[in-house]
């Protein structure tokens, strides 16, 4: 693990909400909380309170509203929007400085698990899906040792606010997400029938790509020396924090990034090209259990991994490119139309209101966006 890193322990015996969505992935999460998790809980000492999920936004609003202070820490036994909806159910809260303290638990329950893939990799353990990932993801909850996990904040065009664990996405990997809802019962294998299927219709969109790179961009020569605007401060000096931010309650500053009504500073790249298959901004590691999309990032590097793939790149590549990703190769292809850029921040101003953006698995309006 990364030096600096720090590990908290929950305490023993430990009490746990466990917010569970029965419809999730094939529809199997419940028996499998009961079969697989329960009793290695009991055994640790963890005590569970079962909260089940009933429509859409329950768990949102449960974790916006509720005195959380009986649980010592939050168990998401679902996919990844379930987890979407918990955190930011608990950013809209006035003490969120505070409940963000507390630890949040994934356990794999959804067709979608990237972040329990994440964690699973993240903790060194080998290539696992299904009953092993979840018996993974559950061995660390009973060991009970928790540390830091970056948020990205994402705001939109017509002043939607949300916060983000994994990754957003525009084109044809948001597509396949959103396409493939209604295979959700094959669990995994969604993915991979969604994913041919928009390969055969494949569609380009137009738009503008900007970022702020993390640190010196990897294979451009090194900007002249007078030009080059050192990024150790975190820019935070160039940007005055708006009015009023240091208020109770007020959410935190995106000290990066101008209003989008506003060019990006000069310090920021803008991709020259403008018509892209996909862009995708993720900050862990695994796109899906079989995804392996960005091998170098860490639970809290600080770090938005940046991929875009350019127009005019083939349907065979383009599969083989998902192929490579299921061993974590894929920028090993050496694609000329597959770009990756570790970024601080990013903006994507899409030229129509085409395709579907997603924010964790979950379809947004196609309108400009930054993190």
């Amino acid at each position: 693990s990364p030096p600096g890193d720090s590990y908290g322990v929950l305490p023993q015996p430990c009490r746990a909400l466990v917010l569970l969505n029965p419809q999730s992935g094939a529809g199997r999460a419940l028996d499998d909380f009961q079969a697989v998790v329960q009793p290695m809980l009991a055994e640790a000492d963890i005590a569970t309170t079962v909260f089940i999920t009933e429509r859409p936004h329950h768990a949102h609003e449960k974790v916006r509203d509720e005195d959380l202070s009986q649980w010592d820490t939050l168990v998401v036994m679902a996919g990844d929007g379930l987890l979407y909806e918990v955190v930011n159910g608990l950013m809209e809260r006035p003490d969120w400085a505070d409940i963000m303290k507390k630890p949040l638990c994934i356990l794999p329950g959804g067709s979608g698990n990237a972040l329990a893939a994440s964690i699973n990799h993240y903790a060194g353990n080998d290539h696992v899906a299904k009953k092993k990932l979840l018996t993974n993801c559950a061995f660390i909850l009973c060991k009970g040792l928790h540390t830091q996990m970056d948020l990205v904040s994402l705001s939109t065009a017509s002043g939607k606010r949300c916060f983000s664990f994994l990754g957003f996405g525009w084109g044809f990997i948001s597509d396949v997400d959103i396409d493939s809802e209604k295979y959700r019962r094959l669990g995994n294998a969604r993915f991979t029938l969604g994913t041919l299927q928009c390969l055969a219709k494949l569609r380009v969109y137009q738009g503008r790509l900007s970022y702020l790179p993390a640190g010196p961009e990897q294979g451009t020569p090194p900007a002249p020396r007078d030009t080059q605007v050192p990024i150790t401060n975190g820019q935070a000096g160039h940007i005055p924090p708006p009015a009023g931010t240091d208020t109770p309650g007020a959410l935190p500053t995106d000290s990066l990034l101008v209003p989008l009504c506003q060019p990006v500073p000069a310090h920021w790249t803008v991709v020259p090209e403008e018509e892209f298959v996909t862009v995708y901004a993720i900050y862990q590691s695994h796109l899906g259990t079989n995804l392996l999309m960005a091998p170098a990032a860490q639970l809290h590097d600080g770090c938005i991994h940046l991929f875009y793939l350019k127009a005019g790149i083939s349907r065979v590549a383009l599969l083989k490119i998902f192929l490579a990703m299921a061993r974590g190769t894929h920028l090993d292809l050496n694609c000329p139309h597959l770009c990756y850029v570790p970024v601080r921040a990013f903006r994507l101003e899409p030229r129509t209101a085409a395709g579907i953006m997603t924010v964790d698995g979950e379809a947004l309006a196609c309108e400009a966006v930054q993190g």
